[in-house]
């Protein structure tokens, strides 16, 4: 089982906010689809780091989630983003899951998933943008929800690759509570989304504080998941 990794999927089969207006994602859903089955199997994961569905509520979403869960190959585990306003509790969520047959998907929330060797763990995550002062209560509260993604990996095997919707570094901004939980635990790879169009610039690639980062917006991506690991 192979692992992959994509961000802001921003689908929206319902209407509620059509991307095809934005410059580079005219028949995005179109694209996805093609180069998602091209490089995923049916045997292997995808981890989806948030802004899944523009829906507002979960029952709005479940066109989208049934395209991913019927259109698109693999297991695919989500994690939440800033748009994702369907995000509900634990239990509403797998309760909405399992409803409607969609068992290829996982949501993680303050846990972790066992692909292969590889604890696949994550948050949303929290920076600050354009200058603005971050809330510093969702960062403690984001951090915390990501020591315990990666205590419950590191309980069940030895390599925590770590996945957040935001950012930990970008530009002259770092979430420093993030940051020093993924030292704490020695993680090594950390991939994020939410950085998209001319933005994506200004992401930072490469090895910091000894993690290696790496951006996995759909856009970014070519509107394909990302090898994280074979």
């Amino acid at each position: 089982m192979s692992l992959y990794a994509i961000a802001d999927l921003h689908l929206s089969l319902s209407g509620e906010k059509p991307m095809n207006i934005f410059a580079g994602w005219e028949n995005h859903i179109e694209k996805l689809e093609i180069n998602w089955n091209k490089t995923v199997g049916e045997g292997d994961a995808v981890v989806v780091a948030g802004d899944i569905s523009w829906a507002s509520v979960i029952g709005r979403a479940k066109k989208d989630f049934a395209f991913v869960h019927e259109r698109l190959n693999g297991v695919k585990i989500f994690i939440k983003g800033n748009h994702d306003y369907w995000w509900t509790t634990r239990a509403k969520m797998d309760r909405f899951l399992a409803d409607n047959g969609f068992d290829s998907i996982r949501i993680l929330h303050n846990d972790a998933y066992i692909i292969g060797e590889t604890a696949v763990c994550g948050s949303r995550g929290w920076i600050g943008e354009d200058g603005e002062e971050p809330d510093r209560k969702i960062l403690k509260r984001e951090a915390g929800r990501l020591e315990a993604s990666i205590k419950n990996g590191l309980s069940k095997t030895g390599e925590a690759v770590v996945f957040l919707h935001y950012p930990p570094v970008y530009e002259n901004e770092e979430n420093a509570y993030i940051l020093d939980v993924l030292r704490k635990y020695a993680v090594k790879r950390c991939y994020y989304g939410h950085i998209h169009g001319g933005g994506a610039k200004n992401a930072f690639t490469g090895e910091k504080y000894g993690i290696r980062f790496g951006i996995i917006t759909a856009d970014s991506a070519g509107f394909t998941p990302v090898l994280i690991k074979k």
